[in-house]
């Protein structure tokens, strides 16, 4: 390992510990991960989100990959306060059973849902058909999902926003974001009409986001953190060594723990499917970020390099035949890391027949060249051979 990458593991995985604070495909491991030690007992965490005045434990619930109604419903018994799906979830049906699951503590909870429409009238339909599903009347709030960046967060879908919220549908506005969030955030954190921010953010990622996200927050947003497992290795089969020895270390829960001890974050949305992830996730709000942790995320980061795109965005125009390569490793991702085949293929049919029509077969050689060592030109072959026939 170079002095540069080790300097960046050593910076990326330190954060400073707030005093509120308590607290994917494998690669054999460069070193042995340090001895577990002992976990602690079930307790709660709370922040406020932004300016909103909603109060919400700083582990949530991500429900995209949830198919389990019981997993959701015991989570919101035993204290989760902030649930998240989206409209193009699981077809449309994670909605539906998410409502179901919720129905009994809908007033005890925070929930919220996406649009991924392109136009005021689709995403009002879209809000409209959610609100059916969800069996509500309201959504605590309603997200403009997938933006990269402030252009296309366009007047006219804050237009819907706004009608939407004066018309009772929605209590807050929110725009999510997997990519290009260095120039989009803050710019958002500027925009009066956004309340809440929803946002990649893990260990992998360059220092530079604490501050991006810092700013945010003190422009009084409510920042929520996706994709805080890095790709994470769930989806493995449960017989797979590797799975089995990342289950054993606690690489996932150290991982959220790396999130939570960011003060500027109020909540996270974790993906869980069944109850001993749920299990494991709670630890994050009772167990603090340390030494051990850090030494873990370390070994995970070098596992995961290969694989794991960080949108980090210097990869941007590299592509000799134009993909936007960010945005097809997180489709992939969506079906090798979550299991989500048809969301992944849908979205990268989305793109477009100039894109969807390229074979990388067909250049000589990959012009594009990820500093953080992501095998850019295989990753981008799988999402084809998946996707576009």
């Amino acid at each position: 390992m170079s002095a540069s990458r080790r300097r960046f593991l050593a910076v990326g995985l330190t954060l400073p510990a707030a005093a509120s604070a308590s607290r994917t495909e494998d690669q054999a491991a460069p070193q042995k991960a340090p001895a577990r030690p002992p976990s602690s007992g079930l307790a709660f965490q709370y922040r406020t989100l932004g300016k909103t005045g909603l109060k919400v434990t700083t582990v949530g619930f991500g429900c995209m990959i949830t198919s389990d109604g019981s997993v959701v419903e015991r989570a919101a018994d035993i204290g989760i306060t902030y649930f998240d799906t989206a409209r193009g979830y699981q077809g449309g049906n994670n909605e539906r059973m998410v409502g179901a699951a919720l129905k009994r503590k809908r007033k005890d909870i925070v929930l919220s849902t996406k649009t991924h429409a392109g136009s005021k009238e689709d995403a009002l339909r879209d809000l409209d058909t959610s609100l059916k599903e969800l069996a509500t009347d309201f959504v605590d709030i309603w997200y403009l999902h997938a933006k990269s960046n402030p252009g296309e967060v366009t007047a006219d879908l804050i237009e819907a926003q706004q009608i939407a919220k004066k018309a009772g549908k929605i209590r807050f506005a929110g725009v999510s974001t997997h990519a290009g969030q260095k120039e989009l955030i803050p710019a958002l954190a500027k925009n009066p009409n956004v309340d809440v921010i929803l946002t990649a953010y893990n260990f992998t990622m360059e220092p530079s986001m604490k501050d991006v996200i810092a700013e945010a927050a003190r422009a009084g947003k409510g920042i929520v953190a996706m994709k805080v497992m890095a790709g994470g290795l769930r989806r493995m089969n449960r017989n797979d060594p590797a799975y089995t020895r990342l289950s054993r270390e606690g690489a996932m829960l150290s991982a959220l723990k790396w999130v939570v001890q960011n003060p500027d974050i109020a909540t996270t949305v974790p993906s869980m499917t069944d109850m001993d992830q749920l299990d494991e996730n709670l630890k994050a709000m009772a167990e603090s970020f340390g030494e051990y942790d850090r030494k873990l995320l370390a070994v995970q980061m070098e596992r995961i390099s290969p694989l794991y795109c960080r949108m980090c965005g210097a990869c941007d125009g590299q592509c000799r035949q134009g993909l936007p390569v960010a945005d097809v490793l997180r489709f992939l991702t969506y079906a090798d890391g979550y299991g989500q085949f048809s969301l992944g293929r849908e979205r990268f049919q989305e793109l477009g027949s100039e894109h969807v029509s390229v074979k990388c077969s067909g250049c000589p050689d990959c012009t594009v060249h990820c500093p953080h060592g992501v095998r850019v030109a295989d990753r981008v072959a799988r999402a084809q051979e998946l996707f576009a026939c």
